[in-house]
């Protein structure tokens, strides 16, 4: 990771060495914290931010659903990271606000203790490899089970859940893939460990829906809305791994992983005749967000 100058922090700009916490801050210990990864992109019109709206009002959200009052409205969030972006060298970055329980209090009850927000942004490439969207990755069905909603939020994009995220992370990559994908709880397929997953089958695309388990990614909605408007047969519904196997297309999006096209699932070959469907979102995708599609300039926030 390149040092960038500055991170927002509590509504001020600091210098990047400076940005700093205690470690005995609360969030660090019990895992309060929530998130989001947005990201920036360079257009004919100067940097703009892609979709910053919703990914703010899911930041809002999430620390709704944790009882976290953030102490900064929508505007006053939206606001800081296009200062933050403005500041920084890097104009085409990832952007992480983070809300976190602050030093001061230990113990288990988080209402002891202050809530701090910062927002930091750097350049950050293909998150699953440079070849992620041409070649595809090499994903493996995870052992972990993805989280219940019974036990945790899963509608929040919150720190403790990333913890079986990156057990099934290490247990991919150990075995020699690129990343992996799990199942939720009663066998059916939820979504990578920080992407939305989507499959293709006789011409329908699909993913899981949201009572599988997932989180409603952002890029899963832009996806869902480019099928849409090119008239693409679509539905949110349950698959098992075995229909993942057998599947024409297979695809990871995410705002860290962009549209990453599968092309092995625990050793099955995906997409034995090209990957149309997937190829077509990938060119939508890298369109819309550096503004060359009119249609979707609205979800461009300039800086």
């Amino acid at each position: 990771m390149l040092p960038q100058k500055k991170i927002w922090m509590d509504g001020k700009l600091v210098p990047w060495d400076d940005a700093k916490i205690h470690v005995l801050t609360h969030g660090l210990h019990y895992g309060m914290a929530v998130f989001e990864g947005i990201r920036a992109f360079s257009t004919a019109e100067g940097t703009a931010i892609f979709r910053l709206d919703e990914h703010i009002d899911r930041f809002l959200n999430s620390a709704k659903i944790y009882r976290m009052d953030l102490g900064h409205s929508k505007g006053e969030l939206a606001e800081a990271c296009k200062e933050l972006v403005r500041n920084n060298p890097a104009k085409e970055c990832y952007i992480r606000p983070i809300a976190y329980t602050a030093y001061g209090e230990m113990g288990l009850n988080p209402l002891r203790s202050k809530v701090s927000v910062a927002i930091a942004s750097w350049e950050w490439g293909a998150y699953l490899g440079a070849d992620a969207a041409s070649k595809g990755v090499r994903a493996a069905v995870s052992s972990w089970a993805r989280i219940d909603s019974r036990s945790m939020p899963v509608q929040a994009k919150c720190a403790a859940n990333y913890a079986n995220s990156a057990l099934a992370k290490m247990e991919a990559t150990a075995g020699g893939y690129d990343e992996a994908i799990l199942l939720n709880t009663h066998g059916m397929v939820a979504e990578g460990p920080g992407e939305n997953i989507f499959r293709v089958k006789d011409g329908i695309l699909s993913t899981p829906p949201a009572s599988s388990g997932i989180l409603r990614g952002i890029t899963r909605d832009t996806v869902i809305q480019f099928a849409r408007d090119q008239g693409i047969t679509f539905y949110r519904n349950d698959s098992t791994k075995e229909e993942l196997y057998t599947s024409d297309e297979v695809f990871f999006c995410g705002t860290a992983a962009g549209i990453a096209k599968v092309r092995e699932i625990d050793g099955r070959k995906i997409g034995y005749d090209g990957t149309p469907v997937t190829d077509q979102m990938a060119k939508l995708y890298a369109e819309a967000t550096h503004g060359k599609i009119k249609k979707y300039e609205k979800w461009l926030a300039p800086v």
